[in-house]
């Protein structure tokens, strides 16, 4: 399962030039399952979003979650983020989950983020959409997580 974060002084999606989920401070979650995800990662994803510390404190440090400041979370399915490179110059995005299971997964995802914070806007699954934002210092943070396989996964 692999997120980029983007902090943002603003952000929206549309479709079709019309805007389908918007927020003012927070994230921009670019979301993407991959082949062999579960249920569980995406709790451990999701706990790692929201506790994670990129916004500043009252010193300008870097202390604060988007929990910590009431922050919206904007989330937006994004399956290029599996994109393999290594083989060429045209990306192969064969690890990312089939379209089924990662619609399902990006579902549960924002299911599980509603209920558990309450500024929470999406885009739309599968759909060609344009993502306008304000990048906020620029504060850009990749996730990468695995399914254990007997070892601590990347990014716990």
């Amino acid at each position: 399962m692999r997120a980029l974060l983007q902090r943002v002084a603003q952000a929206r999606v549309e479709v079709a030039s019309k805007p389908v989920g918007s927020i003012a401070a927070g994230l921009l979650v670019l979301f993407c399952a991959e082949r062999g995800d579960d249920d569980a990662l995406v709790d451990r994803m999701l706990g790692k979003i929201l506790r994670l510390r990129v916004f500043a404190d009252d010193a300008g440090k870097m202390n604060r979650s988007v929990q910590d400041t009431a922050g919206g979370l904007l989330i937006v399915s994004q399956f290029t983020l599996a994109a393999d490179v290594g083989g060429g110059n045209r990306p192969s995005f064969t690890g990312a989950a089939a379209p089924d299971e990662g619609r399902r997964l990006y579902d549960l995802f924002v299911a599980r983020a509603r209920a558990a914070h309450s500024v929470v806007a999406t885009g739309v699954f599968a759909a060609d959409m344009q993502v306008h934002l304000v990048n906020d210092g620029p504060v850009t943070i990749p996730i990468q997580m695995r399914a254990p396989t007997g070892g601590a996964a990347p990014g716990s």
